[in-house]
């Protein structure tokens, strides 16, 4: 179908061109508002998932994250909507897809996502009344910014502490390790420009910002002749200016705004630093320093110089075939490659990064020599015309995919076009790749191509900075010392009149805080305008080939997958799936090595996988069934290759390449320690309802911080060669039980492709025997947890549990409703606003038949966990409005409702079915939501959530130990 455009053009604007897409389905129009020179990309699609977004450029040039806070602030109340939290309020008032709003380094933004027209123009009116009209109340820069509070904030005798959201999202996030890689790489390679600081905040620099510098950035940078917008989906562009105009442009005039756009100032030399982040005491520092050399390339916006900088990022890097991730992988100078390999192109000027972690600071010089003669040997020996055009496939498959499943796809679309924009560079070209890589093809001809940009851009480019970044278990211990001693000072400083402001403060804002502001002023969306449900994909079984096909618009790609169910595993077996699932991508084949494998799979798919999916029936959640499923993606003119490829894996992996399982073993144990700040909260929730039910078990198990402990030790024993060939011998005999069994497939494409798909899968699979043994079973579980899981952290992650129900049980729907409306009326005020972490809430998971309380990037512990019961007696004790109701109502339906890409809501339904959700008891579920009553509510809470019935887990830092003891909590170490 033609993408919806309108011609009319309305007369505060000026239409700057129109591009249509073909590869994208959509037509891209540009526009300038001719008063501001407000700038508007719209994507003009067939589609009623509206998006919009507006960016501000911001570019800070300190670390106090001004333009992090001032994105928090902005949305605490506006002209129009003086209310204390409009955005938090039209999250539940609203049947958005998506709202969010993020600090990129140079860009401020502020988009969301709805596919109901009224509540498209509700959310727009907010936004654009929120950041162009912004109250900024001095109390909302003290919550979300930061304050100085006494420890107990009506009692001037006890300890001077720092507050605030953004200060302790920002003690979280820089207490991974990799934030603290990429922010010291980055303020060496950029010593003079805005992306040598940091734009979400250091925590020691974010109590410098004072009040009156966020106002003074506000009123530079949020004018429309600052600003970009973007649009996506069926609304015309005539339509959004309208609104634009008559909400927020109107009112300005053109201002020239000064800001510190340049190029970064070159290096002649290479840069050498060495710095330190902070471990455990009595953790030990062996094996743990992170060494990486980043080197600085050209513009982002130049489209040749990005489909360059990409290009070599894949000849390098892009899988274990690649000649600098295969030295980094195979090294024994550190553990695995570092997370930080690849390209930079978010920024005004590209950075290319690579190195390892689990090193030694003492081993720089070696590892500099490594990667220098690794880039030396390319250059001389020249890169295969077939790895070159197995790039530009993949580069094209990606620009061909519709997404969509986490991120609305037109959100994904904009996010893509915003860099060059923000830098000066045209967004059509960037969207429309199909020209540059004709000419891309052109040019990898030349055999001198590929080795001339290594020579160029890294081994002849003197702008390189490498970076050491070792473990010190002091650090954390001075640095704790000297917040304690300035706190002090500054305590001891204070006057009558300071002492007396700063608790009248925390009073004035606890107020503000319990408030009932006047909602009615904030439009909503009610009941009356839920749709009803969104029909799914049908799909056609093929009795010949045990096949379900799909037909649905996937824009020339295609997807496969063989799905398996599991055979009768033991626990040591089950234990190996994760392992299993991750190396049958990464091993040999038949008579192939893992390394012209992973050229295959390169050449001739989108990428292959395998994963596990268990889940309890609708209406037992201990009863358990399981799948294995090989997946696959191709375009469609791979799409024969594709089914062999996934035949090939399935019959002939290997797992004799010993040294090949040890690295990536280490790999995935460094990424699962990575992840634990930043998912802290759904780590502590698992750890809580691990004794729920089997299938909360197996998660923490599998995927949890058992798992994540589980694959530290693995690790170890691997280094002991019998131990390391055991396993290897587990995994083949795991793989040959799977594939004895009897199997089906999902093909989903478009209606061209799926008769050839079906003959192609018949002729492929015609030999393979499946004898099928017993399905596989979990025995229930239950029982109680209390434990406190010790980690590098400066934030804590809280949760407790409560074993509740499945899905096609009558009390499931409101629980789940109970879930928003418990974080809608307490949970966000408590937790959030008055106990600064950066989030928190409740939920009703009906897969594991579990109720979760959780909190995020948290500077309490006991005090949340109390938060936690207060809400529930809040719930039994207050009066309750209707309207609270409904907005958590709302919030559950939109969740049900949640669009998903083609592909992604054919393998939706698909997989619904193979568990026995199938659309009418997805219907009866949704009616039930409807449904839910406040007595309900306070009903299934009564006989769930009873505090005998409580589980608890935290994740915490060692400074804790005695806090969780005291909390009778069993202390596990990670």
């Amino acid at each position: 179908m033609a993408a919806v455009t309108d011609n009319a053009i309305h007369p505060a604007f000026e239409k700057l061109r129109s591009h249509r897409i073909g590869t994208l389905n959509l037509e891209v129009e540009e526009y300038r508002h001719k008063k501001t020179g407000a700038r508007h990309l719209h994507l003009a699609a067939d589609n009623d998932e509206n998006v919009f977004f507006v960016a501000l450029r911001t570019f800070p040039m300190d670390s106090t994250g001004v333009a992090h806070i001032l994105e928090h602030t902005a949305l605490c109340g506006s002209e129009r909507y003086p209310v204390r939290d409009p955005f938090f309020m039209m999250i539940r008032r609203s049947l958005n897809t998506f709202m969010n709003a993020f600090t990129s380094s140079d860009w401020t933004a502020y988009p969301f996502a709805s596919m109901n027209r009224k509540d498209f123009d509700n959310l727009l009116s907010v936004y654009l009344d929120s950041v162009f009209f912004s109250k900024l109340d001095p109390l909302d820069f003290a919550q979300e910014g930061h304050r100085l509070e006494f420890d107990k904030p009506d009692d001037p005798s006890s300890d001077l502490v720092y507050r605030g959201v953004v200060y302790n999202e920002m003690k979280g996030a820089m207490s991974a390790p990799t934030s603290q890689l990429w922010q010291n790489l980055t303020s060496h390679l950029f010593p003079t420009t805005t992306y040598h600081y940091n734009s979400g905040g250091e925590p020691d620099h974010i109590v410098d910002l004072s009040y009156d510098d966020l106002v003074k950035f506000y009123r530079h940078h949020y004018h429309p002749s600052n600003a970009i917008f973007a649009t996506y989906g069926n609304i015309p562009a005539r339509e959004h200016h309208e609104k634009f105009e008559e909400l927020a442009l109107k009112r300005f005039d053109r201002l020239d705004i000064e800001l510190p756009v340049k190029d970064e100032k070159r290096m002649f030399a290479p840069v050498r630093v060495e710095q330190g982040y902070a471990v455990n005491e009595g953790e030990g520092t062996d094996n743990k320093t992170h060494i990486v050399m980043g080197w600085l390339l050209g513009h982002s916006f130049d489209l040749q110089e990005n489909l360059e900088g990409q290009l070599l990022s894949a000849v390098l890097l892009e899988n274990s075939a690649s000649p600098l991730m295969r030295a980094l992988e195979t090294t024994d100078l550190g553990h695995a490659p570092s997370p930080m390999c690849g390209l930079e192109d978010s920024n005004r000027e590209m950075t290319f990064v690579c190195g390892i972690e689990g090193s030694e600071p003492e081993r720089r010089a070696d590892l500099e020599q490594l990667i220098e003669s690794t880039l030396q040997k390319v250059v001389d020996d020249g890169v295969s015309q077939e790895r070159l055009e197995a790039i530009l496939h993949q580069l094209e498959l990606h620009q061909r995919e519709i997404a969509g499943d986490q991120f609305p796809y037109g959100l994904q679309l904009i996010m893509s076009a915003i860099a060059p924009m923000v830098h000066g560079g045209d967004p059509v070209e960037l969207l429309d790749l199909e020209p540059v890589l004709a000419t891309l093809r052109e040019k990898i001809k030349d055999p001198e191509y590929v080795p001339g940009l290594i020579r160029r851009k890294l081994l002849e480019n003197p702008h390189r900075v490498t970076l050491t970044l070792r473990p010190d278990e002091k650090l954390e211990g001075r640095r704790q010392q000297a917040i304690k001693e300035a706190l002090a000072r500054r305590k001891a400083e204070l006057s009558d009149d300071d002492i007396s402001h700063i608790v009248q403060r925390a009073q004035a804002l606890e107020e503000r805080q319990m408030r009932k502001d006047d909602d009615s002023i904030l439009p909503k969306v009610g009941l009356d305008d839920v749709p009803l449900q969104m029909p799914e994909p049908e799909g056609r079984y093929d009795a010949e080939t045990g096949a379900t096909v799909y037909s649905r618009g996937t824009n020339g790609l295609v997807y496969q997958q063989v799905v398996l169910p599991l055979p009768a595993l033991s626990k040591d077996e089950l234990l190996l799936l994760p392992y299993y699932t991750t190396l049958i991508s990464e091993v040999g084949c038949g008579e192939l090595d893992y390394l012209q494998m992973q050229d295959r799979i390169s050449a001739e798919s989108g990428g292959i996988g395998a994963s596990f999916t268990a889940k309890g029936q609708i209406d037992d959640v201990q009863a358990m069934t399981g799948y294995l499923i090989f997946s696959g993606k191709a375009l469609s003119r791979n799409s024969k290759a594709l089914t062999r490829l996934l035949k090939d894996v399935y019959t002939g992996a290997r797992f004799d390449e010993k040294e090949r399982v040890r690295e990536i073993i280490a790999q995935i144990r460094a990424r699962r320690e990575q992840a634990v700040t930043g998912s802290g909260h759904a780590l502590a929730m698992g750890a809580a309802a691990q004794g729920v039910s089997s299938g909360a078990w197996l998660s923490y198990r599998l995927g949890g911080l058992a798992g994540i402990r589980g694959t530290k030790e693995l690790d170890q024993q691997l280094k002991d060669e019998a131990g390391l060939a055991d396993f290897c011998g587990k995994l083949a005999a795991l793989h040959n039980r799977i594939r004895s069994q009897n199997r089906q497939f999902l093909l989903i494409g478009e209606d061209d492709q799926l008769s050839p798909m079906l003959d192609e899968l018949g002729t492929c699979w015609s030999g393979v025997s499946a004898e099928g043994e017993g399905n596989w079973s979990m025995e229930p579980v239950s029982y109680n947890t209390r434990e406190a899981w010790l980690t590098s952290t400066q934030v804590n992650f809280c949760a407790k549990a409560y074993p509740t129900v499945a899905v096609d049980h009558p009390d499931a729907a409101a629980l789940t409703v109970l879930g928003g409306f418990l974080r809608n009326g307490y949970l966000h005020r408590a937790i959030r606003e008055k106990g600064g972490a950066y989030g928190g809430g409740a939920g009703q998971d009906s897969v594991n038949g579990v109720f979760r309380f959780f909190s995020y990037r948290d500077p309490r512990l006991a005090e949340t966990l109390d938060d936690f019961d207060a809400a529930l007696n809040w719930l039994y004790s207050e009066a309750h409005e209707h309207q609270a109701l409904e907005e958590a109502i709302l919030g559950v339906i939109g969740q049900l409702d949640r669009p998903r890409s083609p592909a992604g809501a054919a393998r939706h339904a698909y997989h619904n079915k193979l568990f026995g959700r199938t659309p009418e008891q997805r219907a009866r579920f949704r009616e039930r939501v409807l449904g839910v009553t406040l007595d309900e509510l306070k009903r299934v809470a009564k006989t769930w959530l009873a505090p005998e019935k409580a589980n608890v887990a935290v994740v915490t830092s060692p400074d804790n130990r005695a806090v969780v003891e005291g909390l009778g909590m069993d202390i596990q170490e990670l």
